[in-house]
This record gives C-alpha cells, structure tokens and sequence, in this order.
C-alpha cells in the first residue's frame, strides 16, 4: 500500500471510530503513517472494546503500552496504546493522560497480554492501573526508590549497589559523587590532545 492509500484509508478508519464512538473520543489525527486517536481516560475500557470487537476494525493484538512524562502539565503522563488489525493490515495509536494518583482502567480484561506492559509503566513511570491482577515494579529490584523513565528522577539515582565482600551480601548506600576523584576531560581526541591516549602508549611520538 502506497503513503496516499494508507493515509486515506486511515483517515477513513479515524472518521468510522469517531462516529461510533461519539463523545468517548477526543480527537483523531492521521500522520507519518499512523492513525492516533486521544480519548477520555476513564472510556479506555469501551474505547479499546470496541476497536478489539467491531467488525471493521478488529484491532486484535495489543503490541505495546508505554508511558511518556509532562511534568510541566497537570497530568503529566500520556498512557500510549499500540494496536494491530492483522485483517487490515492497520495500527492505531491510542493515548490518554493521568497524573501521579489517579489510576487508568487495566486492559488486562481484554488483553491478558497487557498484564506485563502496566506493570512496566508503573515501574518506570509510576503510572497506576486500576483492576490490574498484579500491580508491582517488573524490571526495578525490590524496595527501589522512585521511577526511573520519570524526567526528574536523577541520572545517578539515589542508591549504588554493590557486593560487600566483608558482609559478605550485597549492600545498597546512598549515590556519592566524589568530586576529586572525578576526572574530566574537555580536549578532543579529534582536534588533538596534550596526553596520550589509551591504547598510544607504544605509538611513534
């Protein structure tokens, strides 16, 4: 399918969604190739029942949920839902927002394969999800602090991990950046330096 086929095709698919589902959509937008719908958050459940179910759509395989964080808006995340119609050859992008304490209806009545994905944007983002069977971190370790993917999290973190061989266990401290130890370097091997590189060391001065 060539890019104006799929753009019309997509815009017709975007104009049948948006009379089925009246005021539960928000708004609908066909670019670089993707249809993207933005709905009301507390619809998520009829919005993606009704892309899974009608005939026309069959938007049968959830391919991803991820979060994306605002943190200069109100509700900062945008909770983005990846769809496939394998009988149209088709994706949508769904999107609703939230903020830190209010919850988005599970998907996971619909998409049992949506259990892992929530749990993934809860940990990285701390978005929650109403109705999940299993709402806990996936990736982060027991007891870690904060959300990492979130835009104020530090790139350090708070704690370093490491093997304590005295203890004799793995022990968590807090992040500590010792500034004399660090050694920066602003010369640019490209333009030259006034050192020797590592590897150099056995080259022709």
């Amino acid at each position: 399918m060539d890019q104006a086929s799929l753009a019309a095709s997509l815009a017709e698919l975007g104009g049948y969604i948006a009379d089925g589902l009246g005021a539960k959509l928000l708004s609908h937008t066909v670019a670089v190739g993707e249809l993207t719908l933005v709905v009301d958050r507390a619809a998520i459940i009829d919005v993606i029942g009704f892309l899974h179910d009608d005939a026309n759509c069959r938007f049968m395989s959830i391919a991803d949920i991820c979060g994306v964080d605002y943190p200069g808006r109100a509700e900062r995340f945008d909770v983005v839902y990846h769809l496939l119609s394998p009988y149209r050859n088709l994706r949508v992008r769904v999107k609703v927002t939230t903020d830190e304490a209010t919850p988005v209806p599970s998907l996971t009545p619909i998409f049992p394969g949506a259990d892992w994905y929530e749990r993934e944007a809860y940990d990285l983002y701390g978005i929650l999800f109403s109705g999940h069977p299993d709402l806990r971190r996936l990736l982060t370790d027991y007891g870690f602090d904060g959300h990492p993917l979130r835009k104020d999290f530090p790139l350090t973190g708070f704690v370093e991990v490491r093997y304590d061989e005295e203890r004799k266990r793995v022990v968590y401290e807090p992040v500590k950046l010792a500034q004399e130890f660090r050694n920066f370097d602003y010369l640019s091997p490209w333009e030259g330096t006034n050192y020797v590189l590592p590897g150099d060391e056995k080259a022709k001065q």
